[in-house]
């Protein structure tokens, strides 16, 4: 899949999230599977541009390139300073949030909310594309609520302005999450427009992202929540995509090494003190639905230092992989009676 002058290596994304897609978990998504990888979105109010957090998120450091920054505010020239500011400290793409259905986010204005006020969505990508000479993206809903999916008329007001690839989530705002993605209006944003388009939204493994490239005629698949505690997905279903075939889920050993070096990377990159308070979500993505999780997680949870943190996490996994004499070839599933 192209975007500008960028030829990815596949057509899988990773979907940008708050407080998820930092640089470790993009680094490591990249490494098994993603083509691409956005990292979590960066406020426009240049207010916030030197705080600790926004420096974090605007860190591409070792990344592989693309490297693709999320944007997320509703005034034009705020949101052309941002992407100026953005491409300047490393950004080679740079999205736009018209996406989040968090309350906090629309009730400013900003993000999904956006899609109510299809003028100041044609002024602000006009704004963003005027303002860089990179590759601007574009990530939105199907529409504001069920009565209103004008997800098709806002491509073609995003091409128009010079956007140059498409994310739509197949719900409404109004839908957050709940329920089933459509994916119906994305084929007809699909049928709208000549750039590419990417389907998110349930991409839950091999199978079902057949059925969304093939529901959609979509160009490529974004992959959000489902990539939570299971990074790999993406090359199941690049796997899966190329060959038709599925996959061998990873060994346990090797689901205990890829976390063990997650949390490394997440000390290192935040700190120990916040490196241990961020690595604790992960941690519970990655042993949900494991024998003992429940009661694993609620052990982890309480320790305040990284090398409690690296014995109690191997620990967990170490148990069942020797009490069953597993090898690196046998299923994570198989080893906790799944």
């Amino acid at each position: 899949m192209q975007i500008g002058p960028y030829q990815l290596r596949n057509n899988l994304v990773l979907a940008p999230m708050a407080g998820v897609t930092d640089r470790p978990f993009r680094q490591l998504c990249r490494r098994l599977g993603a083509g691409l990888a956005v990292s979590e979105m960066v406020a426009s109010n240049s207010l916030l541009w030197g705080s600790e957090k926004t420096r974090r998120r605007a860190d591409h450091e070792g990344e592989p390139e693309p490297r693709s920054v999320q944007i997320m505010g509703a005034d034009p020239r705020m949101m052309a300073e941002a992407a100026r500011h953005n491409v300047a400290n490393g950004a080679q793409i740079i999205d736009i949030n018209m996406g989040c259905p968090a309350k906090k986010v629309c009730n400013v204005a900003a993000a999904s909310a956006l899609m109510r006020d299809e003028d100041l969505v044609a002024r602000i990508l006009e704004a963003v594309v005027g303002a860089v000479e990179v590759p601007v993206t574009l990530k939105m809903r199907t529409g504001w609520d069920r009565d209103h999916r004008n997800a098709p008329r806002i491509a073609r007001l995003a091409e128009a302005a010079g956007i140059q690839a498409l994310a739509v989530h197949g719900r409404t705002r109004s839908d957050g999450y709940s329920g089933e993605a459509e994916y119906e209006t994305i084929g007809e944003v699909k049928r709208a427009v000549g750039i590419p388009v990417i389907a998110n939204g349930d991409i839950t493994g091999p199978e079902k992202a057949r059925r969304v490239l093939d529901a959609s005629g979509a160009d490529g698949l974004m992959i959000g929540r489902p990539a939570q505690g299971r990074p790999w997905i993406f090359r199941e279903v690049l796997h899966y995509l190329e060959t038709g075939e599925k996959l061998a889920e990873p060994s346990p050993i090797e689901v205990r090494d890829l976390l063990l070096e997650h949390l490394e990377n997440l000390y290192a990159f935040y700190g120990e003190r916040t490196g241990v308070r961020v690595a604790r979500k992960h941690i519970a993505w990655y042993s949900k639905g494991r024998h003992s999780g429940a009661a694993f997680r609620q052990a982890v949870n309480r320790v305040e230092t990284a090398a409690e943190q690296l014995e109690m996490v191997g620990d967990f996994f170490d148990r069942f992989i020797a009490g069953s004499g597993l090898s690196g070839t046998v299923h994570l599933g198989d080893a906790v009676g799944l």
